[in-house]
This record gives structure tokens, C-alpha cells and sequence, in this order.
């Protein structure tokens, strides 16, 4: 009993502390902008002589020209080909070689550049990185092989996965074949073509340092971080950037239902995704609501769905949801199931709108709304705690153009949200004519695929 009032009583201190700003809760940082443009993010942590710095490039896949889907990942993999300084290959092995690691990531709406190396490294891995924001060097023998890396990687990681093939049929059918609508690798027909001259064009179009992020977390001082900014990329000039835009839907049009049968599938797995508001897209008061609305439905083995499609009815081994509200365009709001041995998958449907429906019916509890902002929060305090959480949960909203303020606010907005407004947002998000149903089953009795 001790034990149990103890943690409750230590949860207790977390939502009080989550509910104050970042900045209230002693989550320093400092941030500067170069006359060129470049946003700089510092992030003091000396608990260890180590530094994260990553650099986010205000662009994704859902920026590409149409027809070239797949150039802005091809582009991550091309930038490591090499600058008249740094030799094809040679990044990755120079931080590995004074005891870091480095990785890097495409999403719809931003690209970054990660690397975690020891805190007396950061000036020599700034210049580097600095150095591909204006120097890349791109050449037939260096963009032909790569592309077939990437086509590899598609057949491996999609073609070879009928998660992932459903996965594309259910944005197309969600979003549209446009935007968020369009997968991150590309299409492969589109990935066949894909040249030197797209991949320079789209270089020379978007990574620029008024495009760009700097986000350095660690072992380090502000001031100089921002000095050792100004002297690798003060140099380079601002591009000429249009305005960033994505498709938006009222309601789904296409296929409300998108179905995959499989003979490599061996479990039924049933999901459901809603159209929903972004922190910057549609109906944005909603988004927090929604956030509280995940962990109240299917956040984890205490929500709704698990309690009673799994614990209660034993219709599914797993029920939950999804939602996060932090994209340029619109989003979405996922439920999803795994139908238990010998329920079916029209079964396990039903017990899951009967839950919706109970929900925009009667609401939320008071109990469940406190529980949802605890743990809400207490994720929030984690992630901030951590050497690369807190910077990259910074890094990915400000490269959607959400500011530091709004950021730092956010806990004191989770604190406000009333059952209503959970309600509210659920009956705007779980209409009938705004979702697209997924069904991936095994193959027919006779072997057959669609």
C-alpha cells in the first residue's frame, strides 16, 4: 500500500510539473538566427561530455514536384556521397572514428541529420555538416548506383511487406494521390527515373540555411554553439523559398474500404483511420483534445479498447489507437485491432464502433480525463529529459513552423482540456463519410491474391 500511494503520489508531482511551461520546469535552452536565416537550437545537458546535433531541413516528401516521388529520401542517401573536402562515403566513417554515431531521416513534411559524438567533436562535425549545405558534389557513377539502392530498399522493406502494401493503398485512399496521399520511398515506376538533375534541383531548391534548422543538445554552451553556427554556415546566402502547402479533404473520397489478402499473412489485422486536425491543418483547437482522446480510447492496456475488445470480450490479442497532431497539412486518427483466435474480423469491427459510439454517446469520465492528461504529461517530462527526445520533439515542430513558445506551452493547453472538449473533438473527427477502413487477411483457401 506505501509502495502504491508512493507512485501515485510521485505521478502526482509529474502532472503538477507538466502542467507548468518547459521554460517553468527548468527545460532550458537558447535559440539565435543567423542573418541568413538558419534557426539555432541549444539545449544544455551536462550530465555527460556528449553532444546531439541535429539538422532539420524544412522539406519532405510531400514538397516533391510531381512525377519525381521518392526524390527527397533519395536525396538524404545522396547527401553522404561527398564535397570537394569530405570524400564520397567518408562522413560517417570521420564520426565513427571520433566516437560517434550518425543516421538520417525523411518524413512528408522534413528531413534531418543526426549525429551523437563527444562533446569535443561538435566543431569538426558542424563543419561537415555545414559543408554538404552548400557544397554537395553529384556525379552520374555516385547517383545511378544509389538509386538502385533505394529501388532495393523498396522492394525489401514494402513490396516484400503486405503491411506496408496496405499501408500505401490506405493513405492513397485517405489523402489522395497527392501530398501525405504519395509514400515517402515513392513509387517505383517514379524511382526508376529519378536523375542527377532531379536530385540538383531539388538540392539547390530546398537546403538552404533559411530552410534549415540547427539543433544541438548536450554538453555544451549556447553562446558558443551559436559562434561556432555563424562561423561554418554564416557564410552560405538564403534561397528563395515558396510558400509550403498540402491538399486538403472535407471528407474521404475514395474508397472507403481498402482490403489486402496475402498468403505471407498469417494474423487478420483490422484498422480504421479518421481525417483529423493538426497542430497547423483544419480545426486545430481540436488537436490537444485528441491527444487526450488517444490515451482515453486506446493509448494502452488501461484504455477503452483494450479493457473491452481484449481484457473483457477476448475478441482481440491487441486494441488501440493512434494520433499525433504534429504535421503541416491535415493528420490522422487511428484505431486498429488484431482479431483473437477464432473472432473474426467483422466481430472485432463491430466491438470496436460500439465503443465509438458509446463515447461520442456518454463522454468521458472524469477519472479517464485525469488519467490521460497524467500520463500525457508524464511521457512529455520523459522526453524532455532525455538527451535527444527533448531536442527532437523541438526539432520536428519547428520544422513544421510551430514556434518555441508554442512548444514550451503546450503542457499548461494538456491541463486545460475539459470532457467537453474531448467530446467535441471525437464528433468532429468520427464522422461516417471521413475514414477509410483496412482489412489485411491471409489468402483465400485457394491461394488466391488480389
Amino acid at each position: 500500500m506505501v509502495r502504491l500511494v508512493t507512485v501515485f503520489s510521485f505521478l502526482l508531482v509529474l502532472i503538477g510539473a507538466g502542467a507548468a511551461t518547459a521554460a517553468e520546469r527548468g527545460f532550458v535552452f537558447k535559440t539565435y538566427t543567423l542573418e541568413n536565416g538558419l534557426q539555432v537550437v541549444v539545449f544544455p545537458n551536462r550530465r555527460a561530455p556528449i553532444v546531439n546535433q541535429t539538422l532539420w531541413y524544412r522539406v519532405g516528401a510531400a514538397d516533391e514536384p510531381k512525377g519525381v516521388s521518392g526524390i527527397a529520401h533519395f536525396l538524404e542517401h545522396l547527401m553522404f556521397k561527398g564535397t570537394p573536402t569530405v570524400p564520397s562515403g567518408e562522413f560517417s566513417k570521420i564520426v565513427a572514428r571520433n566516437g560517434g554515431r550518425d543516421n538520417a531521416f525523411t518524413s512528408a513534411d522534413y528531413t534531418g541529420y543526426v549525429q551523437t559524438i563527444p562533446a569535443s567533436q561538435l566543431d569538426r562535425v558542424m563543419r561537415m555538416e555545414a559543408d554538404r549545405m552548400g557544397n554537395l558534389v553529384l556525379t552520374d557513377q555516385e547517383v545511378l548506383p544509389e538509386r538502385d539502392v533505394i529501388l532495393e530498399e523498396r522492394r525489401s522493406r514494402v513490396e516484400n511487406s503486405p503491411g506496408s502494401l496496405l499501408a500505401e493503398q490506405t493513405i492513397e485512399a485517405l489523402y489522395g494521390a497527392e501530398g501525405y496521399g504519395i509514400p515517402i520511398i515513392g513509387y517505383e515506376r517514379e524511382m526508376k527515373q529519378l536523375s542527377r538533375e532531379d536530385a540538383i534541383a531539388f538540392y539547390k531548391k530546398h537546403y538552404a540555411p533559411n530552410n534549415a534548422i540547427l539543433v544541438v543538445a548536450g554538453d555544451v554552451d549556447p553562446d558558443q554553439v551559436h559562434a561556432m553556427a555563424q562561423r561554418h554556415f554564416g557564410s552560405y546566402q538564403p534561397a528563395k523559398l515558396e510558400p509550403r502547402t498540402r491538399p486538403f479533404r472535407t471528407s474521404v473520397h475514395g474508397p472507403a474500404v481498402v482490403e489486402r489478402r496475402d498468403a505471407r499473412v498469417q494474423q487478420a489485422q483490422w484498422s480504421r483511420d479518421f481525417l483529423a486536425p493538426s497542430y497547423r491543418a483544419g480545426e486545430t483547437q481540436h488537436a490537444v483534445p485528441l491527444q487526450v482522446l488517444t490515451y482515453v480510447l486506446g493509448g494502452n492496456r488501461n484504455s477503452r479498447l483494450y479493457a473491452e475488445v481484449v481484457m473483457k470480450q477476448k475478441l482481440a490479442t491487441d486494441a488501440g489507437s493512434s494520433y499525433s497532431p504534429a504535421a503541416l497539412g491535415q493528420t490522422s486518427f487511428g484505431v486498429y485491432a488484431t482479431p483473437a483466435s477464432g473472432a473474426t474480423v467483422k466481430t472485432v469491427e463491430e466491438a470496436v464502433e460500439r465503443e465509438i459510439e458509446r463515447l461520442l454517446k456518454d463522454g468521458v469520465t472524469a477519472d479517464e480525463l485525469a488519467r490521460a492528461k497524467l500520463q500525457l504529461l508524464a511521457a512529455n517530462v520523459y522526453a524532455l529529459d532525455s538527451l535527444t527526445s527533448g531536442a527532437r520533439l523541438y526539432g520536428g515542430q519547428l520544422a513544421i513552423g510551430r514556434t518555441v513558445e508554442e512548444i514550451g506551452a503546450w503542457p499548461k493547453l494538456v491541463e486545460a482540456v475539459t470532457a467537453e472538449q474531448v467530446l467535441q473533438a471525437a464528433r468532429h473527427v468520427f464522422r461516417a463519410d471521413n475514414h477509410v477502413t483496412s482489412l489485411l487477411l491471409p489468402a483465400d483457401k485457394a491461394g488466391a491474391k488480389p
